[in-house]
């Protein structure tokens, strides 16, 4: 899968493509059914599939202070993609200069000068534009001016409710990563480099792969049972710290998987890490000891919960 952004030469050969048009923040099985229109017209058309995102995303520009929201970073979204069949991913630069086009000009500059589309497939309720003054009926009047035509998806529902973004957020801020999973079709994973630590869990006969949690979503901090998989496919299972040790000072926001039965070097590697089951809140303990008894508890937990039939 070829990967451009704004301010790149579309290849001819992908121009006239259909195009699946949002943000696609943590690719759940709504995202997955636009996505999915995209690939299925552009497949029968000969044509190639492309997603077109954006980044930042558009809230993080308008609410720079907000809080880290972000369920899948642009890496994770591109291997998203590839697996689901699109050609080409095409990220538009989410600056001053986009939120200022109209809903007429974004349509104009960005999706038939920039792209070329064929098609757009999105959202029922996907807006565009300067102050999301651009709609679905505007999309379509602007597709029978340009020649492309337009599909829109209707939200998934799951267990009668529909399937968003905000309702992962909120299961994984309560400690429900299986509920969020079932959501997303896959545990909620966390990816980045890991670091050197103050190395108290080697001390505690658990050394941990302290990962920067960076612009991810903080779910509910505490223990989890979690999975690791490193760059050269080993997966591996494990228990994490997801939060601030408040046994410790001072507090530093980490993930910090142990994984059992390992024993190598993963500094400066990039490893994911999947959150499987939610098993307690984070706590303090007056000693290293009492940390330890609890540590020794939480690990027995996270093998019986991941070794489960349904993990």
């Amino acid at each position: 899968m070829e990967r451009l952004s704004s301010g790149s030469a579309v290849p001819e050969r992908l121009r006239g493509g259909f195009v699946a048009l949002g943000n696609f923040d943590g690719f759940h099985l709504g995202h997955q059914a636009v996505v999915g229109a995209a690939v299925e017209r552009a497949r029968a058309a000969g044509k190639p599939a492309i997603v077109a995102t954006f980044d930042p995303h558009p809230m993080r520009y308008f609410r720079p202070d907000s809080d880290w929201f972000r369920l899948t970073s642009l890496d994770q979204r591109a291997a998203l993609f590839a697996d689901a069949g699109v050609d080409a991913m095409y990220v538009f630069q989410f600056d001053a200069a986009l939120a200022a086009l109209s809903a007429e000009a974004f349509v104009e500059h960005c999706l038939v000068g920039d792209l070329g589309v064929g098609g757009v497939a999105t959202g029922e309720d996907f807006t565009f534009g300067k102050g999301r003054s651009g709609d679905i009926p505007l999309m379509r009047s602007l597709g029978e001016r340009h020649g492309f035509t337009v599909d829109t998806i209707a939200p998934v529902q799951l267990d009668g409710e529909t399937v968003s973004s905000t309702r992962i957020r909120d299961a994984l801020r309560v400690g429900d990563p299986r509920g969020a999973a079932r959501l997303l079709t896959r545990p909620y994973t966390i990816q980045g480099v890991v670091q050197h630590g103050d190395k108290v869990g080697r001390t505690l006969g658990y050394p941990t792969a302290n990962v920067d949690m960076a612009n991810y979503l903080r779910p509910k901090f505490g223990i989890y049972a979690v999975r690791g998989r490193l760059a050269d496919g080993r997966v591996l299972d494990g228990a994490a710290n997801l939060g601030v040790r408040p046994t410790f000072d001072p507090p530093k926001e980490l993930l910090e998987p142990y994984f059992f039965d390992f024993d190598g070097d993963l500094y400066g590697q990039a490893i994911s890490v999947e959150l499987i089951d939610f098993i307690r809140p984070e706590a303090k303990f007056d000693s290293l000891e009492a940390l330890k008894a609890q540590m020794d508890e939480d690990i027995a937990e996270a093998r019986r919960l991941l070794n489960a039939p349904s993990s």
